[in-house]
C-alpha cells in the first residue's frame, strides 16, 4: 500500500482545520490510472490536499466494489468519478 501524501486540510467556517482526502483506486499497469494520478498529484499539490493510491489488486472488498471502473477517485471516501479524471472538477470538489 501506497503512503498517504498529506499536506494541510482546509479551514472549516469556523477556523478547525478540515482534513479532506484524495483517493485513487488502481492497478499497477492501468494507463488510465497512471493519467489519473497526474492530474491527482497537480490538483493536490496546487490546494495542499492529502491522497492516497490504493492497489485494487490487493484489496478484496475494493475489487468487488470499483473493478468495472478503474480508475476510481474517492473525495473523503465518497465515489468522485471513475475512468477518467477532469481537473476543473476535481478543483471544485475540493474548494466545497
Amino acid at each position: 500500500m501506497s503512503p498517504i501524501f498529506r499536506r494541510t486540510g482546509r479551514r472549516t467556517e469556523k477556523g478547525v482545520p478540515r482534513e479532506r482526502l484524495v483517493t485513487l483506486i488502481g492497478k499497477p499497469g492501468c494507463h488510465l490510472c497512471d493519467d489519473a494520478q497526474d492530474v491527482i498529484e497537480k490538483v493536490c499539490a496546487d490546494l495542499g490536499m492529502p491522497w492516497e493510491k490504493k492497489d485494487i489488486t490487493q484489496d478484496e472488498e475494493l475489487h468487488r466494489l470499483y473493478w468495472e471502473q478503474i480508475p476510481v477517485v474517492l473525495v473523503d471516501g465518497a465515489q468522485h468519478t471513475f475512468w477518467r479524471v477532469n481537473e476543473d472538477r476535481l478543483r471544485r470538489a475540493l474548494a466545497e
